[in-house]
């Protein structure tokens, strides 16, 4: 294992790995409500990631600013950012177009650390920020205007935008209150927060929804705990342990090409020319923020 995760093969095994986390949400959403799929899936990453910290580090830390911390993190960072993907993707919104919005994420945790911690964004990054938009625009408006396959739900898209501010808020709190917490124990208990936000909106909104354990749900729960609740976040500690913030942080804008190779492949996923142009610039827009300069730019995990 120690052989498989290098330097040189951990940034393209995290892309590939967090690609997925997008097209097992598509792959799964069907059989479950969002909030009620997302509070298993925290509720068993917890405890195993709870497990994982005992067995390397031979202790699990629970004081109460590490919980305190890890409380408000989780909140954002995994609980809006995963809520508003859930039920985004539930709602209809495609795969694809979910991980292209949400690769925005790099672009405004710039914007926003050169208000909050006085990170100056220079005159590159003003037109990395300025191009992306501009290919969401050309990705998103006219989808908007259409019905039926075509369009997109007026709720997904609300959903998913909730989704990015939520992730970017969390990366900030992250960025202020990651240090000096311990790694592992500290994103057992941000899961164990999300769970019991998602366990409750479970119980307000969707009580009366049930659960179709079939095998195809089964197998996205186990891939969405084991290589993304676990693998990929844990291949980002390792990457954040090794590079800047910064340099990691560039991965990220790969990520919506990926997914949507995948979705073509595996749900029919039509990339039609205007997607794939405002995708392109898009992707191109986030590459001139996230790769100017030397920063410390947080990403969500």
């Amino acid at each position: 294992m120690r052989g498989l995760i290098t330097t040189r093969t951990a940034p393209a095994l995290f892309v590939l790995l967090w690609s997925t986390g997008f097209t097992g949400i598509r792959y799964g959403i069907p059989y479950a409500p969002p909030f009620t799929f997302i509070a298993i899936r925290m509720a068993i990453a917890s405890v195993l990631l709870a497990l994982i910290s005992l067995a390397i580090t031979k202790r699990f830390t629970y004081d109460l600013p590490t919980i305190g911390k890890s409380v408000l993190v989780g909140m954002t960072i995994h609980g809006a950012y995963l809520g508003g993907c859930f039920y985004g993707v539930k709602q209809g919104m495609p795969a694809g177009i979910t991980a292209l919005i949400c690769s925005l994420q790099p672009v405004l945790v710039s914007v926003f650390s050169s208000i909050f911690f006085q990170e100056k964004l220079s005159p590159r990054k003003w037109l990395g920020l300025g191009l992306g938009l501009v290919g969401l625009v050309l990705v998103i408006a006219p989808k908007l205007e259409g019905s039926g396959e075509q369009g997109l739900p007026t709720a997904g898209v609300i959903a998913v935008f909730i989704a990015l501010l939520g992730g970017t808020s969390g990366t900030l709190l992250q960025k202020k209150f990651g240090s000096g917490v311990e790694v592992l124990s500290g994103t057992s208990w941000q899961y164990v927060a999300t769970g019991i936000l998602m366990g409750s909106l479970a119980l307000i909104f969707e009580s009366e929804q049930s659960i179709t354990w079939s095998a195809s749900f089964i197998f996205s729960l186990i891939w969405l705990i084991v290589a993304l609740s676990i693998g990929a976040i844990l291949i980002l500690y390792f990457l954040l342990a090794r590079s800047s913030a910064s340099s990691v942080s560039s991965l990220y804008y790969l990520v919506p090409a990926v997914t949507a190779v995948e979705t073509y492949f595996l749900f029919g996923e039509k990339i039609g020319l205007v997607t794939a142009v405002g995708t392109c610039v898009t992707i191109a827009g986030v590459a001139l923020v996230v790769r100017q300069g030397r920063g410390r730019e947080v990403t969500n995990p």
